[in-house]
């Protein structure tokens, strides 16, 4: 068991506490925080209940998101390259002294120190050339590969210099709701399911830039 008793957190989200692996340079331990899952619940209309807390567990709902079918067939096929390409690396449960945590690649900087986000770098640096190519790649990466994602959000995203260039990875958001992953078996499904979600992270991005006078949710509206 990792003893994480002396760390405190990188960053944090709702639902998850992300902290360096102490032996293993390079890896992330991503630790629910079981407070909120349990508020969160607590919220939930009572027939959702009945759905059980793994449905709003992100450690569980990530772990199913690197079974879904596109990732499982890429690597059944060789093409584990690809996967990774716009994705932190996966390996699974590890248990620490604050839970089971889910251990993944830490994407880094130049510099050896967590990768910025997306929303960081756009309130920085705006929606330069740069990170435009690195987004048309992205999205291109998700529609190539078939690879389903949740709604596409920069503080979700982090930067990181690939040959020479910066390159978007998906750190958080990975996978689709249940209904959405049986209906991604069919391949014009699939292809406009990416679509929305590519079209919406371009408005989202640009919502980010905009004075957000408006909601994110009241700019869906329009």
């Amino acid at each position: 068991m990792i003893d994480l008793s002396d760390q405190k957190p990188f960053a944090s989200g709702y639902n998850r506490h992300c902290y360096l692996h102490p032996g293993r340079p390079g890896r992330c331990l991503k630790v629910i925080r079981p407070e909120n899952i349990e508020a969160r619940y607590q919220r939930q209309m009572p027939l959702k209940k009945l759905l059980g807390k793994s449905r709003i567990n992100d450690n569980t709902q990530e772990q199913r998101a690197h079974q879904q079918s596109a990732i499982v067939s890429l690597i059944k096929q060789g093409h584990e390259t690809r996967v990774w390409k716009h994705l932190p690396r996966f390996y699974g449960e590890t248990p620490t002294s604050l839970g089971t945590a889910n251990e993944s690649e830490l994407i880094l900087d130049d510099n050896g120190d967590p990768a910025q986000t997306l929303e960081s770098y756009l309130k920085q640096q705006g929606f330069d050339a740069p990170i435009k190519a690195a987004s048309e790649r992205f999205c291109e990466w998700l529609e190539n590969t078939g690879i389903l994602t949740r709604n596409l959000l920069p503080h979700n995203l982090v930067i990181a210099q690939r040959n020479n260039q910066p390159e978007l990875f998906l750190v958080d958001g990975l996978g689709a709701p249940g209904a959405q992953n049986k209906l991604a078996a069919i391949p014009a499904w699939r292809k406009r399911y990416i679509a929305r979600r590519t079209q919406r992270f371009y408005k989202r991005i640009a919502w980010e830039l905009s004075d957000r006078k408006q909601t994110w949710e009241a700019s869906q509206q329009l």
